[in-house]
């Protein structure tokens, strides 16, 4: 790992890890923000989860905030350790997603002092959340699975074509050798003949 990555990743995720366990300690002061976005988002999540699923979301918005807390915090922990990074990153994104509608919906502020400061949280959190995509795509330099994938196709069709020619290549041989064997069989054959 880099000297770049070991400080980043514990740096991106220190907010949400704070937060997170924030909201699992005292959920109430995020509840009336979180409210609105959880009555939208748990009868669609109900709706097309499947009923495993389904049955163990929170009905409260309280648990829902502590739920999403305690994502946050797994998460972060995921990313910062970098056991696990690029699924942390990846749950952390997620977590934004609700966070920031809940949190920062500036489209709805009448005040425009209060819109202007909303409108820079929400654009904050755009950012976190692109910095949170890079890292759940960072191979640390290693080859991907997309990358592994179409360089292996690429392989097996270059084996498969030099396979395919080595094959080509014996049977014209065999095919020489069984010419070869059978001009020297019919010479043979002729010099065996009595002469008569």
């Amino acid at each position: 790992m880099t000297v770049v990555r070991a400080l980043a990743r514990p740096l991106l995720s220190t907010i949400f890890i704070v937060q997170g366990a924030n909201a699992i300690r005292n959920p109430e002061p995020l509840v009336p923000k979180a409210q609105p976005v959880a009555d939208r988002l748990v009868p669609l999540a109900k709706r097309v989860a499947p009923p495993q699923v389904g049955d163990r979301i929170p009905e409260t918005t309280a648990n829902l905030v502590r739920l999403n807390g305690a994502a946050q915090v797994l998460g972060g922990v995921a990313l910062a350790s970098g056991k696990g990074r690029r699924l942390g990153a990846l749950v952390l994104a997620a977590t934004l997603v609700p966070t920031t509608a809940a949190g920062h919906p500036f489209w709805q502020e009448k005040d425009k002092e209060a819109r202007a400061m909303h409108k820079v949280q929400f654009m904050k959190n755009l950012g976190l959340f692109g910095g949170l995509l890079l890292a759940a795509v960072d191979t640390e330099g290693q080859p991907g699975l997309a990358w592994r994938a179409q360089h292996g196709a690429r392989a097996a069709k270059r084996e498969a074509k030099r396979t395919t020619k080595l094959a080509k290549r014996e049977a014209k041989q065999f095919t020489k050798t069984a010419r070869r064997e059978a001009k020297l069989a019919a010479r043979a054959a002729r010099a065996e003949l009595p002469i008569g």
